[in-house]
């Protein structure tokens, strides 16, 4: 027996404890019917499974990104099973809907036309909307949402975003993620509605019913994916991705979680207990480690917690390239990560050195064919379940969708997501809500940017400022059709200010390791401009639009109010509807907001000291 295993038998009657009082909260959750059950597809499996050879099976097991394919025969002459675009993996011809919708239909006929007609599942990451094609509709990022505290409002949200991404084609999301961020410098902070497993377990349910419906099989459903397994967000500061060479390096992100077994699942696994409950189809391993183990690498966490202890039947898609982090050449990072659990590899790259020697390693009996048999059974159970293997399904785009995509009534889903995930940290004079007959004078970066307070995975993996995508309303904007074009005033240093002034500032959009940080100070500009605003001796309302909670004690002292609008995506309507009162702000944080002087930003550390707790929020 491994000494993980031990660790893991030997833990604390407190740890089992906990995850039965999980198991028994769960029990009140609608289950998943018998009859959509994903094994509830394994006598037609079975028919199937038998007939492919082990190379149209190590196919399924495959999925290139689309921007490495090197010819489009080889869908069918690797029998690929499926195909990706990652971060900024566009159609050549654009990123508009159409391009989108053709690209998916492309190689999705290629598919059809083989000897097998075995389709393929197309993924993307749509994890605020489908929000790599202009003019979607994109939703507050999970920070945001996870403020709300809304079930109802977050399954709408998923919804909306479903039939967006069925608009071109695509079937599978990579979303929603249920990390548990317990260290808001990371990253990727902003992808976790909360740093409490108590909410994540509410909304990441909500999100999977949301995206899949009532049956896979619904066109309108696409398949989810519940993201990163397991312990993501609460790595160390300090162990995170080397950066190229020398001592530079991501200080979170891809780094380690240091936690036992009672305190790894009563943090951690919530958010998957849940989802799997609700019936998540897919599962995505993360790139970071769990006690110095690659998450990829454990079988712990894949096979034996996962599938076997949880239940899960459907199948674990890695990261993108993810085995590539294990020890070892490449074809034992293929050995390791495919015995501990793994069922489809994103490759992204190099599938055809893949497909070789996964093949030599199962010819050579290096990994069993009953693992490559259960991959294949897990991954051919999901495409059942989602009518892809119906003769009689039209498998191509519905073009008929692209009316309703970025639609008024996609966007007033999304602008009540706004409204919802506002949380007022501070009022003073009841400055807010502000009169719409005052003048009013607009100041900062992210007043009139669409693409600031969208953030990052917006038409490109790592965000943009400035106008990345069509349809939407900036904040200032929504001010200004609020209040009329007179009242409102803006320049972007805080210069020409009179009446009552908002600085609208934060962050510029970040994604995965490049928005790490050593600390959580407001860029000098922005400091500039409040204190512009201060000397002017005007009412100063601030509205942060950030991935997380900013040092901003200074800030709170020349501020009249502040406001954490969080990265509401494209409907800032929504934001002046609060500001001018016509919603009632309703936001709760749901991450304690650390004081600047904080000498350790990681959740319950010693030095951790708070400025705002965890439930703030304040109403009018």
């Amino acid at each position: 027996m491994s000494t993980t295993r031990r660790q893991f038998l030997e833990g604390s009657l407190s740890a089992v404890g906990s995850l039965l009082a999980s198991r028994e909260r769960f029990s009140a959750m609608p289950r998943v019917p018998e009859a959509q059950r994903l094994s509830s597809f394994d006598p037609q499996v079975r028919k199937l499974l038998p007939t492919l050879s082990l190379e149209e099976k190590i196919g399924q097991m495959t999925q290139p990104d689309q921007m490495f394919l090197k010819s489009l025969d080889d869908i069918e002459t690797y029998h690929l099973g499926s195909l990706l675009s990652g971060g900024d993996s566009d159609p050549k011809s654009g990123n508009d809907l159409k391009s989108w919708t053709d690209l998916y239909d492309r190689y999705q006929s290629r598919a059809l036309q083989a000897r097998r007609r075995i389709p393929l599942l197309y993924g993307i990451d749509a994890v605020h909307g489908h929000n790599n094609v202009v003019g979607a509709t994109m939703f507050p990022q999970n920070v945001g949402l996870g403020a709300t505290r809304s079930a109802e409002l977050v399954e709408k949200a998923a919804r909306v975003t479903a039939e967006e991404i069925r608009a071109t084609g695509i079937n599978w999301a990579f979303g929603p993620c249920v990390t548990v961020p317990q260290d808001v410098r990371w990253g990727r902070a902003y992808e976790g509605f909360s740093e409490s497993p108590e909410v994540v377990r509410l909304l990441g349910a909500a999100a999977v019913k949301g995206l899949q419906g009532a049956r896979l099989s619904d066109p309108l459903s696409v398949v989810a994916c519940t993201k990163h397994f397991a312990g993501d967000g609460g790595t160390v500061f300090g162990t995170g991705l080397a950066q190229g060479r020398g001592s530079a390096h991501f200080p979170l992100d891809q780094g380690d979680t240091r936690l036992g077994d009672a305190d790894f699942r009563r943090i951690h696994l919530p958010g998957y207990v849940t989802t799997v409950a609700a019936g998540v189809a897919t599962i995505m391993p993360s790139y970071s480690s769990w006690n110095g183990v690659k998450c990829s690498a454990s079988r712990v966490l894949m096979t034996e917690i996962l599938k076997e202890e949880m239940g899960f039947q459907g199948f674990l898609i890695s990261d993108y390239a993810a085995q590539k982090a294990l020890p070892g050449n490449y074809k034992q990072q293929i050995e390791t990560t495919i015995n501990a659990g793994m069922d489809m590899v994103m490759v992204p790259d190099n599938y055809r050195e893949f497909i070789q020697l996964l093949t030599e390693l199962a010819r050579e009996g290096r990994v069993p064919m009953s693992r490559i048999d259960d991959a294949v059974t897990r991954i051919l159970r999901v495409k059942f379940a989602a009518g892809l293997m119906d003769p009689n399904r039209q498998l191509l785009a519905d073009r008929s969708l692209h009316q309703t995509f970025g639609s008024p009534k996609h966007r007033a889903v999304a602008r009540e997501c706004v409204r919802q995930s506002l949380v007022v940290l501070k009022n003073d004079r009841g400055v807010l809500p502000l009169a719409k007959g005052r003048r009013i004078h607009v100041v900062g970066k992210n007043a009139d940017d669409i693409g600031n307070q969208c953030g990052g995975w917006t038409i490109y993996w790592q965000g943009k400022s400035g106008e990345v995508t069509s349809g939407g309303t900036t904040i200032l904007q929504g001010m200004r059709k609020a209040a009329g074009e007179s009242q409102v005033s803006y320049s972007r240093d805080g210069s020409g200010a009179e009446g009552a002034a908002v600085a609208v500032i934060g962050e510029l959009p970040y994604a995965e390791m490049r928005g790490d940080r050593e600390n959580l100070n407001l860029p000098p500009e922005d400091v500039a401009v409040v204190d512009t605003l201060k000397r002017a001796g005007i009412p100063v309302v601030v509205i942060l639009v950030s991935g997380r909670p900013l040092a901003i004690d200074d800030l709170l002292d020349k501020a009249d109010a502040v406001v954490a609008a969080w990265l509401p995506g494209t409907e800032g309507d929504g934001v002046a509807d609060v500001l001018f009162g016509q919603a009632k702000p309703v936001g709760k944080l749901s991450f304690t907001w650390p004081r600047a002087s904080s000498t350790s930003f990681h959740l319950g550390d010693p030095g951790y000291e708070t400025l705002f707790p965890f439930g703030h929020g304040l109403g009018y």
